[in-house]
């Protein structure tokens, strides 16, 4: 997964502000009421969000195992 690939206003998130995006994403989608035009557009943030908390644990994960 390419860090550059995710746009800058998701890289900045910390992983609990993308988490309680990923959340409040997640239950907008679950609800009958969403809006079909803006699901692709949120659908697409929620990939970002996603690959942002990957690469966050990739990068912790790797600095565990340096420090042992």
């Amino acid at each position: 997964m390419k860090i550059e690939n995710i746009p800058a206003n998701i890289k900045s998130k910390s992983l609990k502000e993308a988490r309680d995006e990923i959340d409040q994403i997640l239950a907008k989608l679950e609800n009958e009421d969403f809006d079909l035009n803006k699901t692709e557009e949120t659908y697409k943030r929620l990939i970002n969000l996603n690959k942002h908390v990957e690469n966050l644990f990739r990068t912790r994960s790797k600095k565990i195992l340096n420090s042992k």
